[in-house]
């Protein structure tokens, strides 16, 4: 047992790059104590046991259970379906709007320097984050550090921004990318995007939905703004974009790995006599490689409901568009939809990889999915909520590990699955909806709780799982 705390202890400490000084004084004790306990020579006592072991992730205790959010409501889908570059929200589109908002405050700067912390460190190069940063504030010098070692962040995205002039440091902001684009400068007066749902579980939706005999997509319209429609128009049209680019391009993504391009083979790859299962499997997959590739690429996408999972939702609604002939109007209010589940999700829950690993991004864009073509089925609400549940129940622990921080391999794969996946949802919960045991709020909650008990090196950090491949 000594030995075990010893190692577990010592494995913990190198792992953060800390210092037996700084470990011990996260555990408020001296140095030496923590010398004495990674030789073996001394145990720790009870309480401090618990501190180590809730500190490597090995042990929660009560008191720290994670407890259940009660938000008082949602923002609106705008907040959610962002047009932007890739390869990820976080790690892209949210520090290229932190620059450009910082840059605004600081016209008479000469250079900037950003240090990326937590995940946006471990996995900023392979993200292309440092080029976007570079980019977003050029002409102007911006000098880019990494920090992985500091663990005592505010969120595991986190960055600090800092304006030079004549070499002297004239305003800094720390600044946190909170998953989907979003972003949020710490300790300044924030103001919160509004909630425009007072909602915020699918059991009270769905009571209203039937109180007032509307369906999901009603709901939304009847919430949100006049322009709604329009920007809805233009998130789908910047989705049917993404596939379109994706199966005419070829070649070799970015960043080293030296993956090819995928889509536009398989799209092609058409078997005399070929099964319609099998068909549909290929095309709905080359679909989601198309838009996942272009995301690798840095090329627009839409999050749906982030970057590296923006290829599940828009590879089901293109598939089933053609194969149905499905109008655009329908199809949007199969978006709306699936927006409002990707925001309870959001909400309650987490849509971040560096928060919850790939179960908040992968898992909710395949229950985001399930939603959307239960919709475009015209199921049930019952039905609705089973297919998102069995979509999202089947995610449950899925972990963030791209080989070399590139949103490339498992990310681009997953995106195939995952929409199959979907499909396959809608397809069970025609025949399951009414023996279900399970919600859907509780299976988002659960996602939430399983995300707090991962380990750091599966929350997109590129240390854990395939992570740890190297090519």
């Amino acid at each position: 047992m000594n030995k075990s705390i010893a190692e577990l202890l010592k494995e913990y400490r190198l792992s953060k790059g800390l210092s037996q000084k700084a470990l011990a004084e996260k555990l408020a004790v001296d140095a030496r104590t923590v010398a004495k306990w990674e030789a073996g020579k001394a145990l720790p006592s009870a309480e401090h046991l618990i501190k180590i072991l809730e500190l490597c992730g090995a042990y929660r205790s009560h008191s720290a259970k994670p407890q259940r959010r009660t938000p008082t409501g949602m923002q609106s889908l705008t907040k959610l379906f962002k047009i932007g570059r890739g390869p990820s929200s976080s790690h892209t589109i949210g520090p290229e709007r932190a620059c450009l908002a910082f840059k605004g405050r600081f016209p008479d700067a000469d250079a900037f320097r950003v240090t990326l912390f937590g995940s946006l460190a471990k996995t900023g190069k392979g993200h292309g984050t440092d080029t976007v940063i570079q980019k977003t504030f050029a002409p102007t010098a911006a000098e880019v550090l990494f920090d992985p070692v500091k663990t005592d962040l505010p969120h595991p995205n986190t960055m600090t921004l800092t304006a030079l002039k004549d070499g002297k440091e004239i305003g800094t902001a720390t600044v946190l990318s909170v998953g989907g684009g979003d972003i949020v400068f710490e300790n300044e007066p924030w103001e919160k995007p509004e909630d425009i749902y007072s909602e915020t579980t699918f059991e009270s939706i769905a009571a209203l939905c039937k109180e007032q005999n509307i369906r999901l997509w009603q709901y939304v319209e009847a919430h949100e703004n006049a322009d709604f429609p329009a920007y809805m128009a233009n998130i789908w049209n910047a989705m049917k974009a993404a596939i379109r680019r994706g199966l005419d391009d070829s070649g070799t993504l970015p960043g080293g790995l030296h993956v090819s391009k995928k889509a536009k083979a398989l799209y092609n790859s058409r078997y005399i006599g070929e099964p319609d299962d099998v068909r549909e499997n290929r095309v709905v997959c080359a679909y989601a490689y198309a838009v996942s590739e272009q995301n690798a690429s840095g090329e627009p996408v839409v999050t749906a409901p982030t970057c590296g999972a923006s290829g599940v939702l828009p590879a089901v609604m293109y598939y089933y568009q053609i194969k149905n002939g499905y109008s655009d109007a329908q199809i949007l209010h199969a978006l709306e939809t699936a927006g409002l589940i990707g925001n309870l999700i959001k909400t309650n829950a987490s849509i971040s990889g560096a928060e919850c690993g790939c179960q908040a991004e992968i898992g909710s864009a395949c229950t985001m999915a399930a939603a959307a073509l239960a919709e475009l089925f015209e199921l049930e609400t019952e039905k609705i909520e089973c297919a998102a549940e069995i979509a999202m129940e089947h995610h449950l622990g899925l972990t963030c590990d791209p080989i070399g921080g590139l949103v490339q391999i498992p990310c681009i794969e997953r995106n195939a699955v995952a929409a199959m996946r979907a499909i396959n949802a809608v397809n069970i919960s025609g025949f399951l909806w009414d023996t279900r045991k399970i919600s859907l709020d509780r299976v988002i909650e659960t996602m939430r709780e399983t995300g707090l008990d991962l380990s750091e090196p599966y929350k997109e950090t590129s240390q854990g799982g395939l992570a740890k491949i190297k090519l």
